[in-house]
């Protein structure tokens, strides 16, 4: 029971930095998933006063991915079905060109001002719809909530790295008389310690476990895959041949760190 409680504290701190690095990595998911969304549905919309030719229009700017010419004919019969075919040919001939401009990736308001720049130059141009209001609201609510999350996960692992160090220093002092003893025996600081590094090793493994068990609960769990869907968000919460070795090489690799930290620091009594 007292061995169980002496790793308890390391353990629980290696599982907030675990839960907080894979959280990030789904909200991360989540957000590309989430853009790729909004870039499908998301386009501009030129009127020209001449026809525009596609390849030149998409050397205007890497964000191009197509160009579409949008077919006015059903605008055209919406308004009186009684206009006869001379007449609505005459009136097509009349009116301006309007093209749908779709983009390799949800921009940043400063990128549709080059584009709207770029696209205006082009001869006949005479009308861009960026649909700036609803665009401009979705990208700045799109980057306060990647920056939210990735304050919080910033301010766990510091917090956390902390108490990792200071369990260890804990566990150092426990076993500071065998660890002087041996150290003026001539025994190298990695041997003297090996119990720290012991400690940091077990635990990480075990922290690695309870994050991979927790996460694939909740990559199985129901609630979580139609709140998904609601908002037409596809993603793998917890990948095990990717996600598991990450974390696990995190909980090593932090643990065994701060452990060499400590004891690199650690100065034997005579």
């Amino acid at each position: 029971m007292k061995s169980v409680k002496n790793h308890l504290s390391l353990i629980l701190a290696l599982v907030s930095i675990l839960f907080a690095i894979q959280t990030l990595r789904v909200t991360n998911r989540a957000m590309d998933a989430y853009e790729r969304n909004l870039k499908e549905n998301y386009s501009l919309v030129v009127v020209s006063n001449k026809k525009l030719d596609a390849v030149s229009v998409r050397k205007k700017s890497p964000l191009i991915a197509k160009i579409e010419e949008i077919s006015v004919d059903n605008a055209i019969k919406k308004i009186d079905s009684s206009i006869s075919k001379k007449n609505m040919e005459l009136l097509k001939l009349t009116l301006p060109h309007f093209y749908r401009i779709a983009l390799t990736r949800y921009p940043s308001p400063a990128q549709i001002e080059r584009l709207k720049k770029s696209l205006g130059s082009i001869s006949g141009v005479k009308q861009i719809e960026d649909f700036k209001a609803a665009h401009d609201v979705t990208f700045k609510l799109l980057i306060l909530f990647k920056t939210v999350v990735t304050v919080f996960s910033v301010v766990v692992f510091v917090i956390t790295s902390l108490l990792i160090a200071k369990e260890l220093r804990i566990w150092q002092y426990k076993h500071k008389e065998r660890m002087n003893i041996m150290g003026l025996f001539g025994a190298p600081k990695w041997l003297s310690s090996a119990v720290l590094f012991r400690l940091a090793i077990v635990d990480a493994v075990l922290s690695s476990f309870i994050i991979f068990v927790v996460f694939s609960y909740i990559a199985s769990s129901e609630w979580l895959r139609v709140k998904l869907e609601s908002v037409g968000i596809d993603i793998v919460v917890f990948d095990i041949l990717k996600d598991f070795p990450l974390l696990l090489g995190a909980a090593l690799g932090l643990s065994i760190l701060l452990a060499t930290a400590i004891v690199f620091g650690h100065k034997e009594e005579v």
